[in-house]
């Protein structure tokens, strides 16, 4: 096992698993970065729907960071966690790894945190559930 697999912090289960396909890589050969922030978006809505228990929406990107390109035949995990909870918004922490060449290598390749906010019937801000 090389030293990229060991040397990863322990996570729990991914949020998200998924392959890039041909459409989404662009004139480098690379994945296209709104591509990952389309799945990264999609796995921090699942937590923050999960602690907001209804509806929510997206309203910042407050740190991004591209570490390394996704390439096309990647399998990308998306991890996700709580990192901070307000009133009515929550911070997801979200952390993108590629598994390369047949699971022998992993490498993170971005992360960022997104601040969701939890939203009622008329899509204003309402306050989250008690934890």
């Amino acid at each position: 096992m090389s030293d990229t697999i060991r040397n990863l912090p322990k996570r729990t289960d991914p949020i998200l698993r998924v392959i890039p396909g041909p459409s989404d890589i662009n004139a480098n050969g690379h994945i296209f970065g709104g591509w990952v922030l389309g799945v990264m978006d999609q796995a921090g809505g699942i937590v923050a729907g999960r602690v907001s228990q209804g509806a929510c929406a997206t309203v910042a990107i407050e740190k991004m960071e591209f570490i390394a390109p996704i390439l096309l035949r990647d399998i990308i995990s998306v991890y996700a966690t709580l990192e901070r909870r307000g009133r009515t918004s929550m911070g997801i922490r979200i952390e993108v790894i590629a598994t390369r060449e047949r699971g022998q290598q992993e490498v993170k390749v971005t992360e960022g945190l997104f601040t969701f906010v939890a939203l009622d019937e008329q899509h204003k801000p309402r306050p989250l559930p008690e934890s």
